[in-house]
């Protein structure tokens, strides 16, 4: 079972909602942990949790992946993204469980390869999830949103115009995509932002997370 760092609510008290970090290709949970301490002041009865992804990263000897990078086929990334479902769906049931909630508490937060797992497994929970959050990522299987069973969750996705890793194009074929298949869709372009997460990023999606999640 994967997991990771974890930041309990700043109130104090029990957790009333969850957010769950995905890292990106090479990266681990410790990478985007930050991020919960940034939003729990807004969020204070937020529980935080940012998972190791589950195999070595294969180009990274103190990295993580959620699947191997060696392809930007198409095919590829939707076999890849559909390999570790599994895993990051068994460790979602988990935490709902520790934490006593259900999905509608529950918002994805992913950050390039972590974006592709949150849009892929995000839509393919039994129960809508609160939100998802992609930064500077893309939409592995677009064809996974044709599937009748999918549900529709609120989704933002952020991006740096200057992204020579995953191109801002990625964003508009993205939200094109999951607009037609029925999910709202806000979006924002950083200016000036490369592969990363700008402060008016963060601020956005720590906003959007506000409106999303259980008061």
């Amino acid at each position: 079972m994967i997991d990771g760092p974890r930041l309990p609510p700043s109130s104090g008290g029990k957790a009333k909602s969850l957010v769950v970090f995905l890292h990106g290709y090479g990266a681990d949970g410790n990478d985007l942990i930050g991020l919960g301490r940034e939003w729990s002041r807004m969020l204070p009865d937020t529980a935080f949790v940012s998972p190791h992804a589950p195999a070595p990263c294969e180009q990274s000897a103190l990295g993580r992946q959620w699947f191997g990078l060696t392809s930007r086929d198409p095919h590829d990334l939707a076999r890849g993204v559909e390999s570790a479902r599994p895993a990051l769906d068994g460790f979602l049931d988990a935490e709902l469980q520790r934490h006593g909630l259900d999905e509608s508490a529950v918002a994805l937060v992913g950050f390039s390869q972590g974006t592709m797992m949150a849009l892929h497994v995000g839509p393919q929970r039994k129960k809508t999830l609160a939100g998802i959050v992609g930064y500077s990522g893309l939409l592995a299987d677009p064809a996974s949103l044709a599937l009748p069973s999918i549900s529709k969750p609120p989704v933002l996705l952020v991006h740096g115009d200057g992204d020579n890793v995953v191109p801002v194009g990625s964003l508009l074929v993205a939200a094109q995509a999951l607009g037609a298949a029925g999910l709202p869709v806000e979006w924002h372009v950083s200016r000036g932002i490369a592969h990363s997460i700008a402060p008016d990023g963060l601020s956005i999606g720590g906003e959007f997370l506000k409106r999303v999640l259980p008061e």
